[in-house]
């Protein structure tokens, strides 16, 4: 590569970059150099029992559904259709009570520009869907009905959507710079198809651990570097 020739050697006998030759390389050689530091940079990451800990996650979640599946059908017939409760005012009041703290939480996160602010984001757009759900089933057949129905439409649910839509444009920015900085070019794709950190080809999710923790003689499965979709780098050599 004609970069890697035009590096200049100190007293020292070391190659080193400056800003200026920085500048000389091109975009597309650039990003190839980011790529080499990130693949150096990243820390290597411990494969001990994650297959069996995503394994489990896998099968309790598949339990989950099954069993929730069973237990909606259970509902639907032995509910009855009208039901006096115990305590109304003490239910709303603490479910307002927990959307209040996640405006605040929001807010918080928001003014200190905090990465908690996308958890936060799906929590207020999660509390909002259910108060809007609940507000108009439990109004049906009463004078507030009108009210409830139209306070869902015009507020719980469009706030609703919009703290999803901004935890999603945050994800996508948080991704697109981690991409930038990796070198890896183009838009960023759907969050469908994105991988998570750590997920490595054979399908185990890792657990990070500090760079330079010794690897693991013999190991198969002691995996260096990992990125996302991002091709495999080789650092070039002086003869490059």
């Amino acid at each position: 590569m004609a970069w890697v020739a035009s590096i200049r050697v100190p007293e020292g006998g070391r190659r080193v970059f400056d800003e200026a030759e920085l500048r000389r390389m091109t975009a597309k050689e650039r990003a190839k150099l980011m790529r080499m530091l990130a693949a150096m940079d990243m820390p290597r990451l411990m494969p001990a029992g994650s297959h069996r800990r995503r394994r489990w996650f896998l099968l309790a979640t598949i339990g989950c559904c099954l069993a929730l599946a069973a237990w909606i059908g259970v509902l639907a017939v032995t509910l009855p259709r009208f039901y006096r409760s115990g305590d109304w005012r003490g239910a709303w009041v603490g479910f307002d009570l927990a959307e209040l703290v996640a405006f605040a939480a929001t807010a918080w996160a928001a003014w200190r520009g905090r990465q908690v602010l996308i958890m936060c984001l799906l929590v207020l757009a999660t509390l909002l869907f259910a108060d809007a759900w609940f507000d108009v089933t439990l109004d049906v057949r009463t004078n507030g009905f009108l009210w409830s129905l139209l306070s869902a439409l015009l507020v719980e649910i469009p706030l609703a959507v919009a703290a999803l839509l901004a935890a999603r444009r945050l994800l996508r920015l948080t991704i697109a710079r981690t991409r930038h900085r990796e070198g890896i070019p183009g838009p960023v794709p759907s969050l469908w198809r994105i991988p998570l950190f750590g997920y490595t080809q054979g399908g185990v999710l890792h657990d990070p651990v500090p760079p330079g923790t010794p690897a693991v003689p013999g190991n198969p499965q002691d995996v260096d570097r990992v990125t996302l979709a991002r091709p495999s780098v080789r650092l070039p050599g002086p003869d490059a």
